[in-house]
């Protein structure tokens, strides 16, 4: 059950991110499930470089606000990045 949560979860974030990013017209959703998945380890990665690890709560309970806004915050990152790879600059 986890599993198919943290996929609708990681769609959602995709999705928005995707908002945020303008780049909602050229996604699916299964773009946006992947860019949620994956934005969600890049955040948890980045998270833990700068502030010195996961904290308690993004251990104990990993749908809490605390790790979907850094998942969000990852997504925006890697459409970020997908922006500069794909375009040559930021949109």
């Amino acid at each position: 059950m986890d599993f198919i949560l943290a996929l609708v979860m990681g769609g959602i974030i995709g999705w928005l991110a995707s908002i945020v990013m303008k780049r909602d017209a050229s996604m699916g959703i299964f773009w946006n499930i992947v860019v949620g998945c994956i934005g969600s380890i890049l955040g948890r990665f980045l998270y833990g470089m700068f502030m010195g690890g996961a904290s308690e709560r993004m251990r104990d309970n990993p749908f809490n606000l605390e790790t979907l806004a850094v998942a969000f915050a990852g997504a925006v990152v890697l459409l970020l990045i997908m922006n500069l790879i794909q375009r040559g600059r930021v949109r």
